[in-house]
């Protein structure tokens, strides 16, 4: 069963840095060594959001969320990308679909879009560690800006 689940989640990933604790050893009376501080951009440099899938085959569509996404952006998302990306991985057409309880994932429009298209929907916590290996992979890649930073995520 599990071969056949497709998830998904959204997340905002930063041009420059990770939202995550950093943890460093040091040598009392070297705080502010530079080998021991961590650069930073004041406002971080801009974000983008994202839109993903990914199943046991490995990952479907990436897409970037312009705006503040609603319920409705978000039929608009599964409309052009959650069928194909089950497709692409091919899950056939009785895979499972995962979703977090987000109110843009349980509102009236997005459940009649996936009771349309005959999506089983399984209810599940959402992924964030994957989207924090993602950060973390785009971040070593030092992206300089937004498109760049965009394209390193889908890559």
């Amino acid at each position: 069963m599990r071969n056949k689940i497709l998830w998904s989640d959204e997340t905002k990933i930063e041009l420059f840095g990770v939202n995550a604790r950093r943890h460093v050893w040091r040598k009392p009376g070297t705080a502010h060594h530079e080998a021991n501080t961590i650069p930073t951009v004041k406002h971080g440099g801009g974000s983008i959001m994202l839109w993903g899938c990914f199943s046991a085959a490995g990952t479907g569509r990436l897409v970037r969320i312009e705006g503040k996404m609603n319920a409705a952006m978000y039929r608009d998302i599964l409309d052009k990308n959650l069928l194909q990306s089950a497709l692409d991985l091919r899950l056939g057409r009785r895979f499972i679909f995962q979703q977090d309880n987000d109110p843009k994932h349980t509102a009236k429009i997005s459940k009649q879009w996936l009771q349309d298209h005959s999506v089983n929907v399984l209810e599940w916590p959402s992924q964030k560690h994957l989207w924090r290996d993602l950060k973390m992979a785009v971040w070593r890649r030092h992206p300089s800006n937004l498109r760049d930073l965009e394209q390193l995520a889908k890559e």
